[in-house]
C-alpha cells in the first residue's frame, strides 16, 4: 500500500506488523503496552501473572501501525490455567515479527528469565531486550547486567527503560517503527486496540478485585460481562458476574454488609466511564463456580485455549 501525501505529491511507503512483548511475571509488559499506546489497554497489578490472555494493542509512529501483543508472564505452570496462560504467551511470540523481551532490572536474570532466554536461543529467532526500571538502578549495576543479557545468542539489542515513568519509551517506539515490514495497515488509524469492550470492562473490575483484595484471596476468581445495554440517554448499563471458586470466597469479595463490593464497583464504574467517554451503569453479581477453572468455556471467555490433560 502507498499513501499520497497530497500536500507535496511524495509517496509514503506504510509499514505494519506485530511486536511480542514476553517476560517473567511482572516485568512490567502491561505497564509498557499502555505506555506505548499512550492509555490503557491491559490491566496493571502489583501482582504477579495479573495477564491471563494475549492482549492487542495498536499504536502510530510515523507512517508504521505497530500491533502490540501483550502476554502473559512466562514461568513454570502448575495448574491447568497457568498453563493456558504459559501457552498463550509462546504463541504471541511465534506468531509476531519481533519479539522484545522485559527485564526487571531490580531482579536481574532470575530463573524464569533465563529459562525464556535459552528457550529463545533454541529457536534461533533474534530477539530485542528492554531492561526496565532503569531508574531504580545504579549505572554500573545496569552495565554490568546488560553485558550478562548481551551474552545470550539471541539478544540483538538492548533498550534502557523505564514503562513506568516513559524513559526510553520514544527510542524503542521508533526503533519498532523501523523494524516492522512494509505493509498495508491492518487496523484503522485511530483503532488501539483488538479487545473487545465487553472484554475490556471485564478486565477492568478484575484489576480492580485484585488491587482492592491484595493477599486476602487466591488467583482462582473471573469476571465476565453477562449483558452489555445501550441506553436512549447514551449511557451504557453493564452486568457483570464474579466468579469465585468456592463458597467461602464469597464473604471476602462481597466485605461486610456489601462494602468491599460497593468500593470495587465504584472504582470500575469510574475508570470505565472515563475509558469510554460516557456515563457507565455497572452491576456486579458474585456467583460461586466450584470447578470453573475447569470449564473450557470459561478459558474461551479469557481468550485462552484450553489445555487438554
Amino acid at each position: 500500500m502507498t499513501v499520497v501525501d497530497q500536500s507535496t505529491g511524495d509517496d509514503m511507503a506504510t509499514r505494519a506488523g506485530f511486536v511480542a512483548l514476553v517476560g517473567a511475571p511482572n516485568a512490567g509488559k502491561s505497564t509498557l503496552l499502555n505506555q506505548l499506546v499512550g492509555q490503557k489497554v491491559s490491566i496493571v497489578s502489583p501482582k504477579v501473572q495479573t495477564t491471563r490472555a494475549r492482549v492487542v494493542g495498536i499504536l502510530m509512529e510515523g507512517r508504521s501501525q505497530i500491533i502490540l501483543v501483550d502476554t502473559p508472564g512466562i514461568f513454570m505452570p502448575k495448574r491447568r490455567l497457568e498453563k493456558a496462560m504459559v501457552d498463550a504467551a509462546w504463541a504471541g511470540q511465534e506468531e509476531a515479527d519481533r519479539t522484545v523481551l522485559l527485564v526487571d532490572a531490580e531482579r536481574g536474570i532470575g530463573e524464569d528469565t533465563d529459562r525464556i532466554l535459552k528457550r529463545l536461543e533454541q529457536r534461533g529467532r533474534p530477539i530485542w531486550v528492554a531492561l526496565n526500571k532503569v531508574d531504580l538502578v545504579r549505572k554500573e549495576a545496569l552495565l554490568e547486567l546488560a553485558a550478562r543479557l548481551d551474552a545470550y545468542a539471541c539478544v540483538d539489542q538492548i533498550f534502557m527503560i523505564s514503562a513506568l515513568k516513559g524513559h526510553g519509551v520514544a527510542d524503542l517506539r521508533k526503533a519498532m517503527a523501523d523494524a516492522v515490514p512494509g505493509s498495508p495497515w491492518l487496523y484503522p488509524e485511530d483503532q488501539v486496540s483488538e479487545m473487545p469492550s465487553r472484554l475490556l470492562a471485564s478486565e477492568i473490575t478484575r484489576e480492580k478485585l485484585f488491587l482492592r483484595l491484595h493477599q486476602e484471596l487466591p488467583y482462582s476468581l473471573t469476571v465476565e460481562t453477562e449483558k452489555w445495554t445501550e441506553r436512549k440517554d447514551g449511557s451504557v448499563r453493564i452486568d457483570q458476574i464474579v466468579y469465585v471458586s468456592r463458597a467461602g470466597h464469597k464473604p471476602i469479595v462481597l466485605g461486610k454488609g456489601g462494602r468491599t463490593m460497593r468500593q470495587i464497583g465504584q472504582s470500575a464504574r469510574e475508570e470505565l466511564s472515563e475509558l469510554l467517554g460516557r456515563p457507565v451503569h455497572l452491576f456486579l453479581f458474585v456467583k460461586v463456580r466450584e470447578r470453573w477453572l475447569d470449564d473450557p468455556a470459561r478459558y474461551r471467555e479469557m481468550g485462552l485455549d484450553f489445555p487438554r490433560g
